[in-house]
């Protein structure tokens, strides 16, 4: 029995209007605030444990991506460079950008520890530190670069490793010529295969935020907060005043352009960061930021990536710069002018190690043992270091979305007309151009 054509359509029900992705988020951070009270308070282990189990399968979801998603996408953003002319140039000056914003991140770090004395009045001796588990020598760091083999970087997640082989394979590449077309057919088959299955991921972040923020005021609650608040206070002050006082300040000055518009297009990434706290899982929606604010894809392609393993100035310039002063204090350790201009280089050289992930333990054992300061000091961060991480690798990823900007504007090939224009979610705008390119499938008579 057929259906007459004349038959009246019926309409669909309104739909549900959509939350933004960001307001997801917020609404995550809020809730997890709220268990997270709760299961403290009322003493709830079950909440506790099933807000840390949900926080760890975001976390490793997200790390099960890095290996290759790093590889793929230094590889692959070494090569695109070939498309963009003057690519040594802008290549050069993505790195002194680079370089110019850590030395400004912890001068600051330094001048605030410097005011606030933040060892002072703690409470904590050095009984109460430990020896970290992971450490960082300059031995270690200039040996550790070169892999024994390439299959250990993947198993053991050694980021720095991964970003010497891509380099090495990208610039074989180049060489090659034509005769490496297949292989890097491949590679961006590959990575945009990985970018997809992280972009499933990311939408589970307004999830994992409550998770991470839940378990985060379970487990260390308001009272050990307060027993390190100079210290944590100073952290996020100085991270703040990078974030929206040096960036800003950039971007109007050097940039010329709307710092306020950088933040409308940055945002998701930034805000992003601050619940996942690793620059690396965070990378997909930094580069679409980037795009989105004017940034040429080839060069962005290569700056974002590049920056995600190297440019941090939240957990290589401000957090050691704190750190130092306030282990020193701790351990009764004087520091001079040549400890300070130590910290500096520590902070600007070494960045590369502390690898995109979450925590910063190995770029402060490398500060530590560089200044000659207990390593036992680490222990006496550790139970803080998921709160302070969160702002550290926000600031972080803006930095990493600005300096392309920054250096695309200098060599004016920014897109003033798409930088103005940037306002959506990169994760809502995503997910539209899935669905526009979905083909309808025709009804059956």
């Amino acid at each position: 029995m057929s259906v007459s054509a004349s038959a009246p359509v019926t309409k669909s029900p309104s739909r549900i209007p959509k939350i933004p992705f960001w307001a997801q988020i917020v609404a995550g951070l809020v809730l997890g605030v709220l268990l997270g009270w709760l299961a403290r308070s009322q003493d709830i282990s079950w909440l506790k444990e099933t807000l840390g189990q949900v926080g760890d399968i975001f976390v490793q979801l997200l790390k099960l991506a890095v290996a290759p998603l790093v590889f793929f996408a230094i590889l692959v953003s070494i090569t695109n460079l070939r498309k963009v002319n003057n690519a040594a140039r802008l290549a050069a000056q993505t790195l002194v950008w680079f370089m110019i914003t850590s030395l400004i991140a912890v001068a600051i770090g330094l001048t605030i520890g410097l005011l606030t004395n933040p060892g002072a009045g703690t409470g904590l001796t050095p009984q109460d530190g430990k020896l970290p588990k992971r450490e960082g020598t300059w031995i270690d760091f200039l040996t550790g670069i070169i892999p024994s083999d390439v299959i250990t970087p993947f198993t053991e997640l050694n980021v720095l490793q991964i970003v010497f082989m891509a380099a090495v394979a990208g610039v074989a590449a180049l060489k090659l010529g034509d005769r490496a077309k297949p292989i890097l057919t491949l590679s961006e088959s590959i990575l945009e295969l990985l970018q997809k299955a992280l972009w499933w991921v990311i939408r589970l972040a307004p999830i994992g935020t409550v998770g991470l923020i839940g378990f985060a005021i379970a487990d260390y609650g308001w009272e050990l907060i307060g027993k390190y608040a100079t210290f944590t206070a100073d952290v996020y002050i100085g991270c703040a005043l990078v974030l929206f006082g040096v960036y800003p300040l950039l971007l109007a000055t050097v940039a010329k352009v709307n710092p306020i518009q950088f933040f409308k297009g940055a945002w998701p990434a930034i805000q992003l960061a601050f619940v996942s706290r690793s620059s690396v899982g965070t990378m997909p929606v930094t580069q679409k930021v980037t795009e989105r604010l004017g940034v040429p894809k080839e060069y962005a392609s290569f700056a974002v990536p590049f920056g995600a393993t190297t440019k941090m100035d939240g957990c290589a310039a401000i957090y050691p710069a704190l750190a130092a002063i306030f282990i020193a204090q701790i351990f009764d350790v004087q520091l001079g002018i040549q400890d300070y201009l130590l910290i500096a280089f520590v902070s600007v050289v070494g960045s590369a190690a502390t690898a995109g992930l979450t925590g910063a333990t190995v770029m402060l054992t490398l500060t530590l043992s560089t200044l000659g300061l207990p390593l036992e000091g680490v222990g006496l961060l550790m139970a803080i270091d998921p709160i302070l991480d969160m702002i550290r690798t926000a600031t972080n990823v803006a930095g990493q979305a600005l300096v392309p900007v920054v250096v695309a504007a200098r060599e004016k090939i920014l897109d003033h007309d798409v930088y103005n224009a940037a306002s959506s979610s990169p994760v809502d705008e995503y997910e539209a151009r899935e669905a526009e390119q979905k083909v309808a499938v025709p009804a059956t008579a």
